[in-house]
């Protein structure tokens, strides 16, 4: 558990006064713990209580924390910076009603343009899943969700994201992205016989990107995009619940446990950090049941 110190923030623009005044203090992108908007579209920000701890602090550590405020609050799962200053944030579906998200994630992505970081990861809640992307910053924001896709992950290509009650994973390149948006010409590149994908992990290390779905793990090698996606390996865990949110670089997974539902995992636990740098994906269910 990583004790938390929690910033509030009324209006979007306090919020992103506030992130340059936390980045003079040596906060960083992966400093940030939680983002999260309440019902009146007011923005919450949580970071390490202990200053010795930010410079320590990796993904998947803040994957594994529990959020240090509690009622009605509405989650940023990652804020990304695409090609042409274009944004992309996954999280909380309900986001939508607050009125302030795209002015937020905007927001952060011109810190984290300043910081000349490209993305932020944020601590693992339970929500159906949503995301958005926005191509300037007055510019209409476009829900992905509304055609299905969630989940978006950025690779060097494009992006990958899943389609929701279904097996397939899906690609949309970035020239695709540049000419026609977020909802261009996403193509099929690879469908999953353990049943529907119900979440993927975060991000991509070293090529490869783990699959959590109905009926097990599956670890693919996306080096090949778009054409040629290699599994490199799986694990069967029927009606396991299990959830690979992301791992460290060379270490552990982060694993959450959810119910399974067609859309996705409900109900999702704080991730845990499971294994080390030789842990493969059909030990997890076993290290998870010792726990």
């Amino acid at each position: 558990m990583i004790p938390a110190k929690v910033f509030h923030f009324r209006e979007p623009a306090a919020a992103i006064i506030g992130f340059q005044e936390l980045a003079k203090r040596g906060i960083t992108p992966r400093s940030i713990l939680f983002i999260a908007l309440d019902t009146r579209g007011e923005c919450h920000v949580a970071i390490p209580q202990a200053s010795a701890r930010v410079g320590e602090l990796r993904v998947g550590d803040k994957m594994s924390c529990e959020t240090p405020w509690e009622g009605r609050y509405y989650h940023f799962d990652a804020i990304h910076r695409l090609p042409g200053d274009t944004v992309l944030w996954n999280g909380d579906r309900r986001l939508d009603d607050t009125g302030s998200a795209s002015e937020i994630a905007y927001g952060v992505s011109r810190w984290l343009r300043q910081l000349g970081a490209k993305d932020m990861f944020l601590g693992c809640t339970p929500h159906q899943p949503g995301s958005w992307w926005i191509s300037d910053e007055r510019a209409p924001v476009a829900d992905l969700h509304a055609a299905g896709l969630v989940d978006a992950v950025v690779t060097q290509s494009g992006l990958l994201a899943r389609r929701i009650g279904e097996p397939g994973l899906f690609h949309l390149d970035f020239a695709d992205l540049r000419t026609h948006g977020i909802r261009g010409n996403w193509t099929e590149v690879y469908r999953s016989d353990l049943g529907n994908i119900l979440m993927l992990e975060r991000r991509v290390i070293n090529y490869s990107l783990v699959l959590s779905c109905e009926r097990g793990l599956v670890e693919i090698n996306i080096s090949g995009l778009p054409e040629n996606i290699t599994e490199t390996q799986r694990t069967t865990a029927e009606s396991s619940g299990l959830g690979v949110v992301g791992r460290i670089d060379g270490g552990a997974f982060a694993v959450c446990r959810g119910d399974v539902e067609p859309w996705g995992l409900a109900r999702i636990t704080p991730a845990q950090l499971v294994g080390s740098s030789n842990q493969r994906l059909s030990e997890l269910p076993a290290a998870m049941a010792q726990d």
